[in-house]
Order: structure tokens, then sequence, then C-alpha cells
């Protein structure tokens, strides 16, 4: 949990992962043969393996969702729009922070009634008394999330804002710190701007052609009072991505993380998700295609400021991951 915290603790809203990026490159610098960022931003680790002949790509994304703001009212009130996939009423009346530390508070618009709850009716309040008081602080086209915090719940579970996807990028240096050599010439890739649309992984994929492919991110529980019906729920396991709104996990990925998971006695469960997607989508279309799959943690409250894991859910996707680059398909 302490790398996990740091990675919360750190900025990294879509378009500004540059904070998060120096750090991860920090904790790999032990277990990577090779660092480098390219024109995205994405961060890409290289480790050698026994076999040269094919590539291994895994992907984690570094960005998560946040707020710009769009105009600073005469009042010193700010008006603010979506980076990536808000859900207004998750956010509505909590801290935020800004790039440049300073902080603030989320709310509605007075008076607005809940069915018409929007981001247009967001306003930030930093306690500024003027638009020139307001201008001081923070500009037109700052970006801000919600307040960084962790807390500890029961039963080794937890609750934060940016489990997705500093999870991932945490599974993935661990996975890299425990496989000392990967069956094929592995990619870790920490990826940018996945919340807008998959941008870093489709042009890091596109750079690396790997032959294996394989993501790393949170998924939704269905074990909530009124969630739909869905296998996936908390303390299950690893979840096997079979498939989401983006993607058909390739077979031959599904089946190796099954055997793994067996043989190894690692807890899983499959995943089957109706809506979003994940950097699997892009890397599984790079070049003339590649067998892509995914590796998810079970999260309940996506996109909140209490996104919620059970520790022994990340455990075992490490324990999966370290899995398949060690041994490969």
């Amino acid at each position: 949990m302490k790398t996990i915290k740091r990675y919360i603790e750190t900025f990294s809203v879509t378009g500004n992962e540059e904070e998060l990026r120096e750090l991860i490159s920090k904790d790999m610098e032990s277990y990577a043969d090779s660092i480098k960022t390219d024109a995205m931003g994405n961060l890409i680790c290289f480790k050698k393996g026994g076999d040269s002949s094919k590539k291994t790509m895994l992907a984690a994304h570094m960005d998560e969702i946040g707020f710009v703001v769009t105009f600073i009212e005469n009042s010193g009130l700010l008006r603010v729009s979506n980076v990536g996939g808000i859900r207004p009423i998750n956010s509505a009346y909590g801290e935020v922070v800004f790039k440049n530390g300073v902080k603030g508070v989320i709310v509605i618009e007075e008076n607005t009634k809940p069915g018409d709850i929007a981001v247009k009716k967001m306003i930030v309040d930093i306690g500024a008394k003027t638009k020139k008081d307001a201008e001081k602080q923070v500009s037109v086209g700052d970006f801000l999330t919600l307040t960084q915090r962790v807390t500890k719940l029961k039963n080794k579970r937890f609750a934060a804002k940016a489990f997705d996807d500093r999870l991932g990028c945490a599974a993935l240096v661990e996975a890299s710190r425990l496989v000392k050599v990967p069956k094929y010439d592995t990619f870790f890739v920490f990826t940018v701007q996945e919340e807008v649309g998959l941008r870093g992984s489709k042009a890091a994929a596109g750079g690396i052609l790997p032959d294996f492919s394989l993501a790393c991110d949170v998924t939704p529980t269905y074990d909530s009072v009124g969630s739909d019906p869905g296998e996936v729920k908390l303390g299950g396991g690893a979840a096997i991505k079979i498939k989401d709104s983006s993607v058909i996990c390739s077979k031959v990925i599904v089946d190796t993380l099954t055997r793994l998971a067996k043989e190894k006695n690692i807890k899983y469960q499959y995943e089957i998700l109706n809506a979003g997607g994940t950097d699997t989508a892009s890397m599984q279309l790079a070049g003339g295609g590649s067998y892509a799959g995914c590796v998810s943690i079970p999260t309940r409250y996506v996109h909140s400021p209490v996104e919620l894991i059970d520790l022994k859910d990340y455990e075992n996707a490490v324990a999966l991951i370290a899995a398949f680059v060690e041994e490969g398909v």
C-alpha cells in the first residue's frame, strides 16, 4: 500500500502525467534494462527476455479523470469542464486541488434539480473574493482533481480516489520486480491519456508492435446494492477479462491466464464488462494485430472519490501478471 499511496497522492490528471511518470521511472530503475519516454509522454521500460524472437507489452495508465478551468466569474467562482468520464453526482461537494497546489471545493449551482445535475452546473470555489483575486491563484486552462486520500477499512480493504489506475501502475512495477528474466522481450508501459480515448497506448503499441499484450486496469464489481447482475465481486480474485465494449480478448491470452492461475493457485474470476474499455483495445490493433488480454482488479464505485478495493485481489493480479511475463504463452 505504500507504493499505491505514493502514486495516488501524486497529481496526474489526463495530460499532466509527468510527476507520476518521474516517480514510476525512479521505481523502475532497478528492474528495467532501459527506460525512455516517447513523444506522447508514455513511460516505456524494457526488460530483455530469454527469447527475443517475440515481444510482450504490458500497459497500465497513469492518468486519472479530473477537471479543467474554462471560465472565471466576476465573483471569483470558477467554471469547469470534465477531463474524462466524470459522473457529476459522484464528484459534487468534495474538496479539490489544482496542479499548483491551490485548494478549493466543487459544488452544484444553487437550486439545481436532481435531474439537471451536469458538469456544466458545477462550480469550484477557492475562496476568492473577485475575478482578479482568483486570477492570482489559477487561470483558464488549469487542471484540478478531487483531493487525494486513502482510507483503510476492515479486512484489507481500502477506499481512495484514483485507484483507477494507480493500482495497475503499482502492479506492473511489482511484477517487474518479481520477474527476473521474462520469457520474451517485455515492455512495461505506463501510458498517458487513457481516460480520453486510449491515446497513449495506441501510440506506444504502434511503436512496439507487440506479439502479446496485456493491460492491467480496474473493473467495476456487481456486488453492491442495486448493481446489475454480474460475476465480478470484491475478494473474488484477479479478474481475467473476456470482453468489454471496446475489445473481445484473445482466447489464447484468456486460456493462458486461466491455466497459469490454476497451476499457481492464484484466485481468479472472469470479467465481462458491458460498458467501458481499457488499453487492451489499442494494443490488440497494433500493426498486424496482437494477442491481447487484460488482468483487471475488482473495484467498487469506479470513477468516484471512494473507489474501494480488496488488497488480496490486487495481490492475486500481481501474481498472475508476473506468471504471464515469466512463462509466456
